[in-house]
């Protein structure tokens, strides 16, 4: 056997077992689901071959559009809230601009060890009619009777949602930045320190020019975990009141494991998997004009 052939040999047998996982795993239920979602099935039977059916069913479906503005907003949070103040408290631990950094640290992140099943019902019970923000109400209204829950409003249900997301996946974020502030060499900072640079020429002329392509990185991760929410809204709302809560991915598992119907269902995967391939796309053409920009 030559050695060439013992190369090959060596490849099929480290490579090959991962490659047949990840057919197995991701591909074969991508390109199922892609096939499935041109039909109408409800799990029995063989399926019934519609065509487009279900994807201009989707684009006049109202809950649908109230799941994608879902998750449109969380991906705003995402991208806008959670980048930006992951940054932020990197940055402060990485300068020592507070005492007990370490400590501060910790903190941030410690959300993110919790389970989200966890922390949606903690958060579910401090916003329920004899939750916390109930009873403070009350002392300020100075009204023993009064019964409030946010997630009985149809119009606002949302926002609480959105601010626990903010706060459970900005440690993730400031680990991640704070990981690539550490890898800037001090002799930068203390020579622009050197030269009477302020702390905010510091900020921006130094340390954020090496810093755009993780940002841009990061925001893949938080558009691409932002379209695929479910646990922790599912957890905290279960997609109420009256589907005005609910993102895609609660809607897809209701048409599947709910309503039995797979064609639909799979339809609203591959939706979720456009949308993702859509978003990043832009997200990627935006960062090369932008480092061409800047070489």
């Amino acid at each position: 056997m030559t050695s060439k052939t013992e190369k090959r040999w060596s490849y099929a047998i480290l490579v090959g077992p991962a490659v047949l996982i990840y057919a197995t795993v991701i591909l074969f239920p991508i390109i199922f689901s892609f096939s499935l979602s041109f039909t109408r099935w409800s799990g029995f039977g063989t399926p019934e071959w519609i065509g487009l059916g279900n994807y201009t069913r989707m684009m006049v479906d109202p809950v649908f559009r109230i799941g994608l503005r879902n998750n449109l907003l969380i991906v705003v949070v995402s991208v806008f809230g959670q980048i930006p103040f992951g940054f932020i408290l990197a940055y402060i631990v990485y300068r020592k601009i507070v005492g007990g950094h370490q400590f501060f640290e910790t903190m941030i992140f410690l959300p993110i060890t919790v389970s989200a099943i966890v922390v949606a019902k903690l958060w579910n019970q401090i916003f329920s009619p004899a939750g916390v923000v109930t009873q403070l109400v009350r002392i300020v209204q100075d009204n023993p009777r009064y019964v409030f829950s946010i997630f009985e409003n149809r119009d606002f249900a949302i926002v609480p949602i959105l601010g626990v997301i903010l706060w459970y996946y900005t440690g993730i974020y400031m680990v991640i930045f704070l990981a690539n502030l550490n890898k800037i060499s001090p002799d930068v900072i203390e020579a622009s320190v050197m030269d009477g640079a302020k702390e905010h020429q510091i900020l921006f002329r130094v340390i954020l020019p090496q810093m755009t392509n993780i940002v841009f990185t990061t925001a893949v991760f938080a558009i691409a975990g932002s379209l695929k929410s479910f646990d922790l809204v599912f957890a905290m709302t279960g997609g109420g009141p009256a589907h005005y809560t609910e993102v895609i991915a609660i809607y897809m598992y209701f048409n599947t494991f709910r309503y039995y119907n797979y064609g639909y269902g799979s339809a609203i995967s591959i939706m979720i998997v456009f949308l993702s391939l859509g978003m990043i796309s832009v997200l990627m053409t935006i960062s090369r004009r932008f480092e061409r920009k800047y070489e």
